[in-house]
């Protein structure tokens, strides 16, 4: 089974009535995010290198013509129509990185009606999952101030490709490390891990655990404390340290309880211990609210491992993105059904160094001191340049973040910048909005 039948059925039913129809005009569909999350000051565009492979790859093969047919109960020759449909169409999209904000395109899609209209729920399934992800990584190392954070989701994400993309787009917005080994390999990020409580309760005692490890990884070692009694792990795993003389890089790792009383004390106690170059990581169901209360409060972690909450996005798990139709043969269109209106039109966003946004249509002049946001990706179905890199990615991305304004950066209750429309799409808009209500009201 190919990607290709990762879609929707109302997908395949509409293409091939379009081809039924002759409709195959080009037409241009956005892809943006209504309104952002609460507890969201801003988004982070990701997910459109794997986008671009998708389509580079997208061709309706014969396999997927006799699975449609069957989904559907009919005959496959009904659905032949369909079959050898490739994407040749062009894509302008926000490059991976860079912040983004409600109802700002992430990319437009540019393509004969069928193709674009078949494309449409992976783009969205790929974009609303990683942005999702990438945005709450993101706070979590607005909350860190510069302490290193490691992706420790890959086990309770939702499903190993969703642990992949998460440790990727963690690497993206600046994480240092990931325990996802294959995620290590495939992007080129620094692995990491400790060992887990079963490693300790299948010794005889925490000693013998931490030795017996060391024997076996006699480089830098971190050391799980909290197995029993936090205080008396901390203690164990000085003795041991300070007894192999391991050198610089060793760290022990708390991972439940009040972490900040526990760093305290073990801060404390390494210290007597001579121990100063230990470090201290905190784990344990946490997320940018829990790092941001342990920095706030001071506790001596120097870095944190976050899984759970940050792989699933937990306290905003999904974004109310769209895939709207904004033109078709050279004419904008749009909806009006209330609380989900959408502007007509090719689109641009213009942002100027202070990340006030205008979006504007796409063929206008960019106002005076800003840049265009979407730039060419893809024509006639090929890439328009090598695929993107994450160094790259995370460059903008650092570039943005130290542009955004402070209540936006907020850990609590941040507020959103909010993009403004151009007078040429408001006046597009309000034509539009004319032209569709004349014609309703006539009953044309």
């Amino acid at each position: 089974m190919s990607q290709v039948t990762s879609t929707d059925l109302y997908e395949v039913t509409m293409a091939l009535s379009y081809l039924r129809e002759d409709m195959r005009a080009p037409a241009t569909f956005g892809l943006f995010v209504r309104d952002l999350p609460p507890g969201r000051g801003f988004l982070v565009a990701a997910g459109l290198e794997p986008a671009l492979d998708h389509l580079s790859r997208f061709r309706v093969g014969r396999s997927d013509v006799e699975d449609f047919a069957s989904v559907l109960r009919r005959p496959v020759e009904d659905l032949e129509p369909l079959h050898g449909l490739s994407f040749d169409g062009g894509v302008r999209a926000v490059p991976e990185g860079r912040l983004v904000f409600a109802g700002e395109p992430l990319l437009e899609v540019t393509a004969p009606l069928p193709q674009a209209q078949l494309v449409e729920t992976y783009l969205l399934s790929l974009l609303c999952h990683q942005t999702a992800v990438a945005s709450k990584a993101a706070r979590c190392v607005l909350a860190a101030t510069g302490r290193p954070l490691v992706d420790f989701s890959l086990r309770r994400t939702h499903g190993p490709e969703a642990g992949l993309q998460a440790a990727r787009l963690c690497a993206l917005v600046g994480f240092a490390g990931t325990s996802n080994v294959a995620a290590a390999l495939r992007y080129g990020i620094p692995a990491a891990g400790t060992m887990a409580h079963s490693y300790v309760e299948a010794f005889a005692s925490e000693e013998e655990a931490f030795r017996a490890f060391a024997r076996t990884h006699p480089g830098p070692v971190t050391f799980l404390v909290d197995t029993y009694d936090t205080d008396h792990g901390v203690a164990t795993a000085a003795r041991v340290l300070a007894d192999l003389a391991l050198g610089p890089g060793c760290a022990v790792r708390l991972d439940s309880g009040d972490l900040g009383a526990l760093a305290r004390r073990a801060r404390a106690a390494l210290d007597a211990a001579g121990l100063r170059n230990v470090q201290i990581i905190a784990s344990g169901g946490l997320d940018e609210y829990g790092v941001d209360g342990l920095v706030r409060e001071g506790a001596p972690i120097d870095a944190y491992a976050v899984g759970t909450k940050v792989g699933t996005a937990a306290d905003a798990p999904y974004l109310d993105m769209a895939y709207k139709l904004v033109e078709y043969d050279g004419r904008p269109v749009m909806k009006l059904s209330s609380a989900k209106v959408t502007a007509p039109g090719q689109k641009q966003v213009f942002r100027d160094p202070g990340l006030h946004d205008v979006i504007g249509l796409a063929n206008e002049e960019p106002p005076e001191g800003t840049e265009p946001l979407l730039r060419s990706v893809m024509r006639n179905g090929l890439r328009t340049e090598p695929p993107d890199t994450l160094a790259a990615a995370r460059a903008r991305f650092e570039a943005d973040l130290a542009a955004l304004p402070e209540e936006a950066r907020r850990i609590e209750r941040p507020v959103a910048p909010v993009p403004t429309a151009s007078t040429r799409l408001t006046a597009l808009t309000t034509v539009v909005r004319h032209r569709i209500e004349t014609r309703r009201s006539s009953g044309s």
